[in-house]
C-alpha cells in the first residue's frame, strides 16, 4: 500500500528491504496497491498484535514477525471476498488468531483462508521465513539498544510493513494489479 509519509523509525529502511526481495522474485508489482480498506484496518491490528509478537520475538523473532505478514495475506483476501462482512468483524487479527491458536495461525490461514494446496503452503511459508529473517536481520543491523523505544517503534514498523506486503502479495496473487497512469 502507498503511503506518502511513513510514520515509524526506520520504516522507508524495512518497505525497502522487502520491495526489493518481493520483486526480485516476482511476488509484488513494481507499483504498489494502494488499499486504504486493508490498511485502515492496521492500526486496531497491531495493538491486538503487539501483546503476543512482543512476547513470542526473544525467542522466536522470525515468527513474531513472519507472522504479521500472513495477516496481510488473509486482510486482502477477506476484502476481496466479501468486505462488507469482513470489515464488521472486531478485530481480524484475534479473529484469525482465535480459530486455533497464535503458534499455528500461519497454518490456519494458509489452509483456511487462503486455501492452499500443501506445495503452495511450503512456498510460502519459505517466503514469509526469508521476508522476516531479512526483517529481523535489518532490525539487528539497526543498532538500536534493546528495550528502547526507538527498538520497539522500529519493530511496530517492521511489522506494518510486512503486514503490507503480505497484503500485497495476496492481492496481486488474486489478480489485482496496480499500474501508474
Amino acid at each position: 500500500m502507498e503511503t506518502t509519509e511513513l510514520q515509524y523509525p526506520n520504516e522507508e529502511k524495512f518497505k525497502n528491504n522487502l520491495v526489493s526481495y518481493l520483486q526480485e522474485h516476482g511476488l509484488v508489482d513494481e507499483m504498489l496497491p494502494d488499499a486504504i480498506d486493508i490498511e485502515g484496518k492496521w492500526m486496531e491490528i497491531a495493538q491486538a498484535y503487539l501483546p503476543d509478537g512482543t512476547r513470542e520475538f526473544s525467542a522466536y523473532p522470525t515468527v513474531s514477525l513472519g507472522w504479521m505478514m500472513y495477516v496481510g495475506m488473509a486482510v486482502a483476501k477477506y476484502w476481496d471476498e466479501d468486505w462488507e462482512l469482513y470489515n464488521k468483524v472486531e478485530n481480524l487479527y484475534t479473529y484469525l488468531r482465535d480459530r486455533i491458536d497464535y503458534d499455528h495461525m500461519d497454518d490456519y490461514i494458509c489452509e483456511k483462508v487462503l486455501l492452499l494446496s500443501t506445495e503452495d503452503h511450503q512456498r510460502l511459508a519459505s517466503v514469509v521465513g526469508e521476508c522476516a529473517a531479512l526483517t529481523n536481520s535489518l532490525l539487528h543491523h539497526l543498532g538500536l539498544a534493546p528495550g528502547s523505544p526507538e527498538a520497539f517503534h522500529s519493530y511496530v514498523a517492521a511489522l506494518h510493513q510486512l503486514y503490507t506486503m503480505g497484503a500485497a502479495m495476496q492481492l496481486k496473487t488474486m489478480g489485482y494489479h496496480m499500474t501508474k497512469l
